[in-house]
């Protein structure tokens, strides 16, 4: 009884009706302490009635790892109740309550509560410790945390939410290592970080005066051995998020106290909690999690990947269609031919052709593998030099089969220049236009993407197809972008043109998996 109502009286949350149904409730303010409520409420204990007023509280800090407060009673006598890490409470205890009586506290004793606490904590528990003093007859040590009774422990449980292990094991696939940094006891956080897998058979657990051994040279070089850091402080764990740093890794800190603020303001990515954090912490942070859910940071990850991933495609079709156009150009007029396109045309093709469908390609959906690759370089470019050249490459077919529909029908004949031009015309913009589904995916072909994932995809590329159909066919819009011909069997020889590059791209990638799949090693059984 008088540990909860130690936890009752230590305690600055609140619990209040959740609506109009009684049946309902709230906590306000810290979880932790307001699981402490809740169970002191459920014994019948009022957390502080009128007749019990805060004299003097001592907050709770993550150097000392406790929490007291003073409070005074009806009759002027004033009690100290505290709570915090058992190891430090213990060592303020002078006696405990057992059976009624206040006796004093051997070093059997205490060795009995610390394997109770490490029992308790093993089991992923929460284990806090919890002591008063009666300050009934003052004296010169009143507001300090000493000479306290203990009155027991309590042990609570914070199970992870249904989708945290699914998280967890998407973060290691995707290439990122989930690192746990707690004030919990260290068989605690080792219990919960193995049930999340966060933790394997080869990582290490150190706790905050472990780390306090070690020089910053010693952690940098064994910082990725070490899965959890239990018992730390601020300092430490501004110390593990640069550690990390200097092994050239891109760190993301998340937290919610005050004592998190340094380390996430040092993180690369700093995340506060937006639920249970503190302003402190949201104000030094890069981002706020508005749910508190690990899965979030998780689903941000790919769809980050997601986004950049498109913005590579965006500009890989952009600058292929381009270097297709100026390749054209470039070579006709190198061995002397006409210009293929008038500049009219080639505008058309760049603002209206070009442009819906490199729009809907920022619509496309992130690709099934996307949460299994490892983190690019954090200094590569946009534009790698693989990627340069198949940009070149890719602007070469297109510059080809335009070139090729406009020498066909050209032939040096001046008086064929016109048809040659509509041609080369039409087969550069629908040749753009179906090379857009082939940028889709550098890895994955057509079908395999299935058809219809993108239907912004689609409704450009038809849209756009109609919007050329109609400045080659329509007799007020043929003039305009000098079109004067009607076209008639050119039309079957612009249909093959034009899906000619992306049935060649879309080639290539079944040839590469086909390949990549062939390609095992066999390691022969020397055992016999």
């Amino acid at each position: 009884m008088h540990a909860l109502t130690t936890a009752a009286r230590c305690n600055n949350a609140t619990v209040s009706p959740l609506g109009d149904e009684a049946e309902s409730w709230q906590v306000i303010g810290d979880p932790t302490e307001g699981a402490l409520l809740v169970a002191a409420l459920k014994a019948g204990i009022e957390a502080r009635d009128r007749e019990h007023h805060v004299f003097y509280e001592i907050p709770f800090d993550s150097e000392r790892k406790a929490m007291s407060v003073v409070l005074r009673g009806p009759n002027g006598a004033r009690v100290m109740y505290s709570k915090g890490a058992p190891e430090v409470i213990l060592a303020k205890c002078v006696a405990e309550r057992s059976g009624g009586q206040v006796e004093s506290l051997t070093d059997d004793r205490r060795r009995q509560i610390m394997q109770s606490n490490s029992e308790m904590a093993s089991r992923a528990l929460r284990v806090l410790a919890l002591a008063y003093r009666d300050h009934s007859e003052t004296s010169g040590n009143e507001f300090e945390e000493s000479e306290l009774i203990f009155a027991g422990l309590v042990g609570m449980i914070d199970p992870p939410r249904e989708e945290a292990n699914e998280a967890v094991r998407r973060c290691r696939a995707a290439g990122i290592r989930p690192v746990m940094i707690t004030g919990d006891h260290p068989a605690t956080a080792l219990a919960i970080a193995r049930e999340l897998q966060i933790a394997g058979g080869d990582d290490r657990v150190i706790t905050g005066q472990e780390l306090d051994a070690l020089s910053d040279e010693n952690l940098m070089t064994q910082v990725d051995r070490i899965a959890v850091y239990a018992r730390v402080s601020a300092e430490h764990k501004l110390r593990v998020v640069n550690a990390w740093k200097q092994r050239g890794q891109i760190v993301a800190m998340t937290g919610d106290g005050v004592n998190d603020a340094p380390a996430v303001k040092a993180a690369d990515i700093g995340i506060a909690m937006g639920v249970a954090g503190t302003d402190v912490t949201k104000e030094a942070s890069d981002m706020v999690l508005t749910d508190d859910n690990f899965a979030s940071i998780v689903n941000a990850v790919e769809e980050g990947r997601g986004i950049f991933d498109n913005i590579q495609k965006f500009v890989h079709f952009l600058l292929s269609c381009n270097a297709g156009e100026v390749l054209l150009m470039f070579f006709a007029a190198l061995i002397g031919l006409p210009a293929p396109l008038a500049a009219i045309q080639i505008l058309w093709i760049n603002l209206v052709t070009d442009g819906l469908p490199a729009l809907a390609l920022g619509m496309e959906p992130p690709e099934r593998d996307i949460m299994t690759r490892q983190p690019r370089p954090p200094h590569e470019a946009v534009i790698t030099r693989k990627r340069g050249l198949l940009i070149l490459f890719h602007g070469t077919l297109i510059a080809t089969v335009a070139g090729l529909g406009f020498w066909l029908i050209y032939q040096g004949d001046e008086t064929h220049l016109a048809r040659a031009r509509a041609v080369a015309f039409c087969v550069c913009a629908f040749s753009q236009l179906f090379f857009a589904i082939g940028c889709r995916s550098q890895r994955f072909t057509m079908p395999e993407l299935e058809l219809f994932t993108n239907p912004h995809l689609f409704g450009a590329i038809v849209v756009s197809g109609l919007l050329q159909l109609s400045v080659v066919t329509l007799p007020f819009a043929q003039p305009v972008f000098e079109v004067a011909t009607h076209l008639s069997w050119e039309w079957l020889l612009i249909g093959v043109l034009s899906l000619t590059p992306v049935t060649i791209i879309e080639v290539v990638k079944l040839l590469r998996a086909f390949f990549k799949k062939e390609t095992v090693t066999v390691v022969p059984n020397l055992a016999g």
